[in-house]
C-alpha cells in the first residue's frame, strides 16, 4: 500500500494524538512521575503499551507510516482505551475492514482492561467466550505463557485442547477427561447464546467434530453449562503443580470473561504463586488454561 500521506492517513494521526492526549499515566498503570510536558501520555507510553517501536509510532501520528496491521489497530485500541465505536474509527481511518467482534483483534471492554490493570498481584486475562486469549498481564504470561501469538483456528485453547496434544501438557493427565467434559459443556452453552447466524463458533464446532473423536462423542452427550469458577490444578515447568481457583467476570454480552487466578485454601500454592514475579515468563507449549 501507498505511505500514508493521504488526508485520511493524517487524520488517523490527529486522531491517535486526541487519544492519547486525554488518559493520565495512572489510567493505564503507568507511573505520573514528575515534570511531564504533555498532559497525558507521552509517545513513547503509547508505544509501549501498544507493543510497538517508539520510531514506527511516532511515524503513525506523523501520517508518514506504512497502513497498521489489524492486530496493531486493535492494540492501540487496548492501549488508548478507545470505546467501540472510536475503535471502529480507527479501523476506518487506517483503511482496515472492522474485525467481527470475534477472534484475537476483538476489541476489549475498556472497563475489563481496567480491572486488569487494577490487578497488579493476580494473575488474570481477558478471553472471548469461545476462549481466544485478548489480553493477559505479566503474571498471567508467567503462569500460562503467551498467549499473544496465535492465529485463526489455534488461537482459540478448546481448540488447541483438542488438536494439539502438547496444549494438555499444562494440566496432570489425570485431570484431562474432566477439564475436556468441561470445555465442551461451556462451548455448547456459548454457541447457544451466540446469534443463530454466528459463523465464528458454528465453523469451530464443525472443524473440531471433524478432528477429534473425543470431541464429538462428548458433544453427542449434549452437556451444557458455563465455567464460571473452577478448582484446577496447573503443572508449571519450574513451580510445578499448583493448586489455584480460577474465577469468572462476565461482560454483559457474554462475549468476553475476565479470568483471574488465587491459590487454592489449604494448599502451598499461596506461597508458590508469589514467586510468579520473580520466575517471569515462561515459554510454555500451547497453554491458556482457560
Amino acid at each position: 500500500m501507498d505511505d500514508m500521506g493521504s488526508v485520511k492517513y493524517t487524520e488517523l494521526g490527529a486522531f491517535l494524538r486526541s487519544r492519547r492526549a486525554r488518559i493520565k499515566p495512572g489510567d493505564v498503570g503507568l507511573p505520573a512521575g514528575p515534570r511531564r510536558r504533555v498532559p497525558g501520555l507521552r509517545r513513547d507510553e503509547v508505544a509501549q503499551l501498544a507493543g510497538a517501536s517508539v520510531d514506527y509510532y511516532n511515524e503513525l501520528e506523523r501520517g508518514a507510516g506504512s497502513q497498521p496491521s489489524e492486530q496493531m489497530i486493535a492494540a492501540l485500541a487496548r492501549a488508548l482505551r478507545l470505546s467501540a465505536d472510536e475503535r471502529d474509527h480507527l479501523y476506518h481511518l487506517a483503511d482496515r475492514p472492522v474485525p467481527p467482534d470475534a477472534g484475537a483483534v476483538s476489541h476489549v471492554h475498556p472497563g475489563m482492561l481496567d480491572l486488569i490493570q487494577r490487578m497488579p498481584s493476580t494473575p488474570a486475562q481477558v478471553i472471548t467466550d469461545l476462549h481466544v486469549t485478548l489480553v493477559q498481564n505479566p503474571l498471567a504470561v508467567a503462569l500460562l505463557g503467551d498467549q499473544s501469538g496465535f492465529r485463526g483456528a489455534r488461537a482459540s485453547f478448546v481448540h488447541r485442547w483438542f488438536t494439539e496434544p502438547g496444549a494438555r501438557g499444562m494440566y496432570p493427565e489425570e485431570d484431562h477427561a474432566v477439564q475436556s467434559r468441561s470445555f465442551v459443556a461451556d462451548l455448547r452453552a456459548a454457541a447457544a447464546r451466540r446469534d443463530a447466524r454466528d459463523g465464528e463458533a458454528r465453523d469451530m464446532i464443525r472443524a473440531l467434530l471433524d478432528l477429534s473423536p473425543e470431541f464429538a462423542r462428548l458433544w453427542e452427550e449434549h452437556d451444557v453449562a458455563f465455567r464460571r469458577k473452577d478448582r484446577k490444578r496447573l503443572v508449571h515447568p519450574v513451580l510445578g503443580l499448583l493448586e489455584v481457583n480460577c474465577l469468572n467476570l462476565f461482560s454483559e454480552d457474554g462475549r468476553q470473561r475476565l479470568l483471574w487466578f488465587t491459590p487454592a485454601v489449604g494448599t502451598e500454592s499461596a506461597n508458590l504463586l508469589e514467586l510468579l514475579g520473580v520466575v517471569g515468563t515462561q515459554e510454555l507449549t500451547g497453554g491458556g488454561a482457560g
